[in-house]
């Protein structure tokens, strides 16, 4: 097993154990800021379990963009991000003093 593969299997059992968390806080949260979060992180497992299959060859990178990039692998790493700053958007816009 190469470092790479080592590494992102040792980020898979990590990002399995916080999604689990997640969801436990879900279950018990209502609160649009933190599902945000949630959704956020769950999105972060796709990606490194998309890494892994990927990496294993049981799924193949087909869908390429021009860039030579696939599109997939643009996105997945991008869209935890998305989901973070949507969330923190969400705290500042209910936090703001109304005046």
């Amino acid at each position: 097993m190469s470092a790479g593969m080592a590494a992102l299997a040792v980020r898979f059992v990590v990002m399995a154990i916080a999604t689990f968390l997640a969801i436990v806080v879900w279950s018990r949260m209502r609160d649009a800021a933190w599902m945000l979060i949630v959704v956020g992180i769950i999105a972060g497992y796709g990606d490194i379990l998309y890494s892994l299959l990927v990496e294993f060859g049981m799924l193949p990178d087909v869908s390429l963009s021009a860039g030579g990039t696939g599109f997939l692998a643009f996105v997945f790493p991008n869209l935890p991000w998305l989901f973070f700053c949507a969330a923190f958007v969400v705290i500042i816009a209910r936090r703001r003093p109304r005046g």
